[in-house]
């Protein structure tokens, strides 16, 4: 699977280790190298800044989308290719999702764990069919990938719907397995996968 366009959610915050900047910049060069441009939320600060900056450096194309009450404080990023202002947050999160056809997730906070989350419910529900994949730096995921297996070894979710969330400690291994990546045939049989039924 090629990419067009991947939307990349970030924290607004830079965290407290230069990994995850580190690692934000190597994710930038890998989109750009793949041919693919970069959908984020339009922000200037922390790890979102970074994502921008990284991939216009790199020759890439920026689109950013933020909502007009955030751009009001003066956090949009003057700079990106393409910069939609929209009026809510639920606007801001269908644009993303509509412009891409992939998600990435690097470290961030509550913002970013909740877009992430209903992007992998949507996906549950059948309202898209794009790779998602959580860029697991210094093991930052690992407390929500150890909470997905227990909800599915708990049979709150089904295992197919489990494989919808990938993760990987580097860029280009997330990338790549993004890639390589099939969606899988869901059924509502939901707590049971193919070759089991």
């Amino acid at each position: 699977m090629t990419f067009q366009k991947v939307c990349v959610y970030a924290g607004s915050a830079p965290g407290a280790s230069e990994a995850y900047a580190a690692a934000t910049r190597e994710l930038a060069a890998g989109i750009v190298a793949r041919g693919a441009g970069v959908v984020y939320g339009g922000g200037s600060l922390g790890l979102m800044g970074v994502l921008a900056d990284a991939t216009l450096q790199a020759g890439g194309t920026v689109t950013g989308v933020i909502p007009r009450f955030l751009d009001d404080r003066e956090v949009g990023h003057d700079g990106v290719t393409d910069l939609r202002v929209v009026e809510t947050m639920h606007e801001r999160k269908m644009l993303m999702a509509d412009l891409a056809d992939a998600f990435v997730v690097l470290p961030g906070g509550i913002g970013t764990l909740e877009e992430i989350v209903e992007m992998l419910s949507w996906s549950q529900l059948g309202l898209h069919r794009k790779p998602m994949g959580l860029l697991d730096t210094d093991g930052f995921w690992q407390p929500l990938v150890d909470l997905l297996d227990h909800m599915t070894a708990e049979e709150f979710v089904g295992l197919d719907h489990r494989r919808l969330l990938l993760s990987a400690p580097s860029p280009g291994e997330l990338l790549d397995a993004m890639a390589d990546w099939e969606a899988p045939v869901v059924d509502r049989q939901w707590l049971h996968s193919e070759d089991e039924t």
